[in-house]
């Protein structure tokens, strides 16, 4: 099965992905606007369970693949045409494979950053000292991890920019690169940006192997998956 053509991509790929990056930021500030005074005295020793408000911290990440999900259907011929969503059997081998890769990357830059920052903590570890212990609202918090996130994201960043810049002309080299690194800083971890930024080359591998962005979206659903699975089972 070949590519999708995504010759639109050119008119409405850069749009899509700046309004999924929009649409990210704003409900950032939204959700931070709305709830700093209610979180503002909480007791990270003793937090109150938020239940399904955990969800809420996934609403900007759910709106990165909006922007491309709505041109697409709009300016274009639909995600599955335009985006390739439904996987082959080698997005699946290659995805896996690139994934893996990636996990290798992330445990070793993380315990090389881990020795020279020992003061860190990650999004997932406060998300699950927020839910009170193990919960279905916990669950669905870590199937977005694992299912909802990698698909945002890489339709974001190897679907609509990787289409509008390859349309372009731009080296893949170049496209790999420059996704990785928009890949590293969405995350707004400083401290793991070098791991972020290389575990985006291994699954932007994926997207540049095959050329398809399911082949992207398994390789960092596989790599998400340890973080998952630490977030369900690390709440107390």
């Amino acid at each position: 099965m070949e590519e999708p053509r995504r010759t639109a991509l050119a008119h409405w790929g850069f749009p899509a992905f700046f309004a999924g990056l929009g649409g990210y930021h704003l409900a950032t500030l939204l959700i931070t606007a709305v709830s700093a005074d209610r979180f503002a005295e909480i007791d990270i020793a003793d937090p109150p369970v938020l239940g399904p408000l955990l969800l809420l911290l996934f609403v900007p990440n759910a709106l990165l693949g909006l922007g491309p999900v709505v041109l697409s259907w709009w300016r274009g011929g639909g995600p599955r045409r335009d985006f390739g969503v439904v996987p082959t059997a080698r997005d699946v081998k290659v995805g896996l494979a690139c994934g893996g890769l990636s996990l290798l990357a992330a445990w070793v830059l993380g315990v090389v950053l881990l020795r020279l920052r020992r003061d860190t903590s990650s999004p997932l570890e406060e998300i699950g000292a927020l839910s009170g212990g193990k919960s279905v609202w916990l669950a669905l918090a870590a199937l977005f991890v694992v299912v909802g996130a990698p698909l945002t994201e890489e339709l974001l960043t190897r679907g609509a920019l990787w289409g509008a810049l390859e349309h372009h002309r731009v080296p893949p080299l170049a496209i790999l690169g420059l996704t990785s690194l928009i890949f590293a800083f969405l995350h707004e971890e400083s401290w793991r940006t070098v791991s972020l930024f290389a575990q985006g080359l291994a699954i932007g591998a994926a997207r540049l192997i095959t050329g398809r962005v399911p082949a992207s979206v398994i390789a960092h659903a596989t790599n998400n998956l340890l973080p998952a699975a630490y977030l369900y089972a690390g709440a107390s």
